[in-house]
């Protein structure tokens, strides 16, 4: 039974602070509880460490008998392996005015379709410049028809809401 280098929240060996420790062996059997001391002696007598992972009461903790190396070598693989099957959903934006042009309406709706397409998730922002704060109606219709060109693999998130100069709107790609 080496010393052993754990995390604030790992409790290991000596580092467990109750006296009286319910045991659990490698096999998922109870033991019983045992005395921290005679605990830690039967642990070190297969060549094992003793970890704990619970608490039963306010001088009771619960802890297993286990290669605490294998165990942590064990925990950072399964880390690894949710980490890579995680997807990662990144925040696009596109930026529109109030007078935007057609062409220009149809530029942006691709390039947004690409960002779906991808799977990210976009906000579509239209600001509003000077006085064209007192049209909102306008800037509603221009998301209305931006919309309508991605809506075939698009949805809504979040309804257009106006936040300062910016009218901004999420959407998402429809799932299949």
């Amino acid at each position: 039974m080496a010393e052993i280098k754990s995390n604030k929240s790992d409790f290991v060996n000596k580092d467990i602070r109750a006296r009286q420790i319910l045991i659990i062996d490698q096999d998922g059997q109870k033991i019983g509880p045992l005395n921290k001391f005679e605990a830690l002696k039967m642990a070190e007598d297969q060549g094992l460490d003793l970890l704990q992972v619970g608490i039963q009461d306010s001088s009771t903790a619960i802890a297993k008998i286990l290669d605490f190396g294998k165990y942590k070598y064990e925990q950072k693989r399964k880390q690894k392996e949710n980490k890579k099957n995680q997807v990662k959903v990144e925040n696009k934006e596109i930026r529109l005015t109030v007078g935007i042009g057609e062409h220009d309406l149809d530029t942006k709706a691709r390039k947004a379709r690409e960002f779906l397409l991808e799977g990210d998730r976009v906000k579509v922002s239209l600001k509003f410049k000077g006085r064209e704060i007192t049209y909102q109606e306008l800037g509603k219709e221009t998301l209305k028809k931006f919309f309508a060109k991605v809506e075939d693999i698009a949805k809504v998130e979040k309804e257009a809401k106006l936040n300062t100069r910016f009218l901004d709107m999420f959407i998402v790609p429809k799932k299949p």
